[in-house]
């Protein structure tokens, strides 16, 4: 995987041969991004069964799932960590029957199968989220959810992929994503490396450019978003949503149905994960604030539903009453 932290300095990659080290890797955010986060999760099922020894399918999965709970602790916000690590559990259980050297190879095989799937998943996203986008709409996006975000193409980048794809003449405007730069330091590389128009901005500047008509439509991804529409997404994205509202903007949300947990009647029951200080005080290393000065770092926020224009899905665009059109998105998985 890329590293993230490192980005866009230097393009280093990092490779995880244990499931702690791929623990770590999402802790630290050397990979981020839901999507991003359940794939690696299912590689590391896979690496961490490999050094299970056993000799019957109970000893087996008493140790794989000691395993999965250490994995599941490392990022509490982004459903896909527990969609994938459930999936990989429900695939041990449901080949119980196998051989130990034939159930870790199809562990490994179905952790491969939700990498390639994610990328399909992403283009199908896109091919329905483009249809909301017009040759000439400039795109404001918050945090990064590109390819660096999922197994590739992306997801609101995906659409905005899929529209320069379609022959769409678009320009994108991008956060920065205080305090971790997820903006400006990955959304802003992606969008240069693949050519496609993006002016960075700080995150005090979206209203000003709604205000004056130099925004057509909202774009971002989740990490996490309740049964009755209300959406997780970095810390942020709740203000650009009730500035979008204010201006009279389309709010848009693209994620994979892999992030809706209809299990929760509403976004207050999503947990916030809330990280280091150190990286609100410091940039580049570089302290920003006077010591000893208390800080709060909450890494998300709820976006209520009514704010959300629609949410767009690899199976298609949901809108208003999500409690209904999203229960009918994952109905078709």
């Amino acid at each position: 995987m890329i590293d993230q932290t490192r980005l866009p300095a230097e393009k280093v990659f990092v490779d995880c041969k244990t499931i702690e080290e791929v623990g770590q890797a999402i802790k630290t955010m050397v990979i981020r991004g839901a999507p991003a986060i359940g794939v690696a999760a299912a590689t590391g099922v896979s690496l961490g069964v490999e050094t299970i020894t056993a000799s019957n399918f109970d000893e087996f999965y008493a140790a794989m799932e000691k395993q999965c709970d250490q994995l599941g602790k490392s990022r509490p916000t982004a459903v896909n960590l527990a969609w994938a690590i459930n999936r990989m559990k429900q695939v041990a259980k449901d080949s119980k029957n196998l051989a130990i050297p034939e159930l870790k190879a199809r562990l490994k095989q179905e952790a491969l199968t939700i990498l390639t799937e994610d990328i399909s998943i992403n283009k199908a996203m896109g091919q329905h989220g483009q249809t909301l986008v017009e040759s000439g709409n400039v795109i404001l996006t918050h945090c990064n959810a590109g390819a660096l975000a999922t197994a590739g193409f992306g997801t609101a980048l995906g659409v905005i992929r899929a529209s320069i794809n379609a022959g769409k003449n678009i320009r994108v405007l991008a956060n920065e994503t205080r305090p971790f730069l997820q903006g400006a330091r990955l959304t802003a590389w992606e969008l240069k490396e693949d050519n496609i128009p993006v002016k960075l901005i700080t995150d005090n500047m979206c209203g000003f450019f709604m205000k004056n008509g130099e925004v057509d439509l909202v774009l971002v991804g989740a990490d996490r978003i309740a049964g009755n529409g209300d959406v997780a997404n970095k810390i942020g994205t709740y203000m650009v949503a009730v500035l979008a509202k204010e201006n009279n903007i389309p709010f848009y949300v693209a994620a994979p149905v892999s992030t809706l947990d209809l299990s929760l009647a509403s976004g207050d029951e999503i947990p916030i994960e809330e990280r280091s200080a150190e990286e609100v005080v410091n940039i580049n290393n570089k302290r920003i604030a006077p010591e000893g000065i208390e800080v709060a770092h909450p890494a998300f926020d709820i976006t209520p539903n009514k704010l959300v224009t629609a949410i767009i899905t690899e199976e298609g665009i949901a809108r208003p009453p999500f409690i209904e059109s999203l229960k009918a998105m994952a109905q078709k998985k």
